[in-house]
């Protein structure tokens, strides 16, 4: 079973809380993160890409990093862990974005992956101009196809002359070629987000909300797994997941409590209001999981609360679904969060077993 990090590329990690850890990202912390994490034996590392914050008394968001060249100075500090960064698709082209993972991969042969981002807030690419209208909700996966495809094309041939709807190449030019495959993921929850992976992507994130419901993402594995069957294809489902731990279920549990009487209100609103924005999405959805009121202030990720232990046989149990292929982790208080996961937790994960001997 793999394990990832869900770097806290933007302030506050993922507690949309007053009560939360309070923290300004940097390349110092996470440089020190991901190190940590390797030395754990962690298999990779993500960063998102975050435009505009959601505001409020924390401030939540409005201070990120951008993905691809922190990912990449990641790279040269690093020897082992799979690093994944992420592109959002309207900001850039994918003859730019192929050239940057070639270059990155150029500083951590075979461990650089890209993560597709469609976007789902309008206002992180109104602010700058680039927002086609939300229209672009209904085509959004039909543009991703077209760009992944450009990057394809100049990642295996050196070149390429694709013409689509949206994209246009005229002998298009990209060399060299990568080391080896670069490998795409994505996080599409509804059924055409998951179609678009299992044609084009190696991985997909999948959430499910809840506490302590270790195995409430089994119909989102299934629906990709059946979408890979489909396609022809192997994808592997990761799954997303917060962890609080402490000695104690009852600390642990207080800890959550916590978080939740300090909820950010002005920035619950504004994520409110850009998930609402796109008319066309089903339950299953990216935006409108987000939105669910149970768990708004860590964006309704399934979160395993408790004891060491107990966090450890709720991994475990994740693990156990058909179809998952790994788990990405995020914490409450990320420094100390990883240094308990790798000491006390992963040592009591039977998953992890074979992972540990390398660690």
């Amino acid at each position: 079973m793999d394990i990832g990090l869900f770097i806290p590329i933007g302030n506050n990690g993922w507690l949309i809380s007053k009560n939360a850890p309070q923290y300004k990202p940097s390349f110092a912390m996470n440089k020190k993160l991901v190190q940590t994490a390797e030395g754990y034996g962690f298999d990779f590392a993500l960063s998102m890409i975050k435009l505009r914050g959601f505001g409020g008394e924390t401030e939540f968001w409005d201070y990120n990093l951008e993905s691809f060249t922190l990912m990449s100075a990641l790279a040269a500090v690093t020897d082992k862990i799979k690093l994944f960064a992420s592109t959002a698709i309207l900001t850039l082209p994918p003859a730019m974005v192929a050239r940057m993972a070639i270059t990155a991969d150029s500083v951590a042969p075979g461990r650089f992956g890209v993560n597709i981002v469609t976007g789902w807030a309008p206002g992180e690419y109104t602010q700058m101009g680039v927002w086609p209208g939300n229209a672009y909700f209904g085509y959004r996966y039909d543009y991703a196809t077209e760009y992944v495809q450009v990057m394809k094309d100049l990642w295996e041939k050196g070149s390429s002359d694709f013409k689509g709807e949206h994209f246009q190449m005229d002998d298009c030019k990209l060399l060299p070629k990568p080391s080896s495959s670069i490998k795409i993921v994505g996080a599409g929850q509804s059924d055409r987000g998951m179609e678009f992976v299992a044609n084009y992507g190696d991985y997909n994130f999948v959430t499910a909300g809840g506490i302590n419901q270790p195995t409430q993402h089994r119909g989102q594995v299934e629906r990709l797994v059946a979408a890979g069957e489909k396609s022809g294809r192997d994808v592997g489902a990761y799954i997303l997941c917060m962890v609080i731990a402490d000695e104690t279920d009852e600390a642990a549990m207080a800890k959550w409590e916590s978080y939740q009487e300090g909820a950010d209100m002005g920035a619950l609103a504004w994520m409110l209001d850009q998930g609402n924005a796109d008319t066309t999405a089903g339950a299953d959805s990216t935006a409108r999981h987000i939105n669910l009121p149970e768990g708004a202030i860590n964006f309704n990720i399934g979160t395993f609360i408790g004891s060491y232990e107990t966090v450890a046989k709720l991994l475990d149990e994740a693990a156990s679904i058909p179809g998952t292929a790994g788990i990405m982790l995020t914490f409450d208080d990320f420094e100390k969060g990883l240094v308990d996961f790798g000491e006390k937790v992963q040592p009591l994960m039977a998953c992890r077993a074979d992972r540990l001997a390398t660690a």
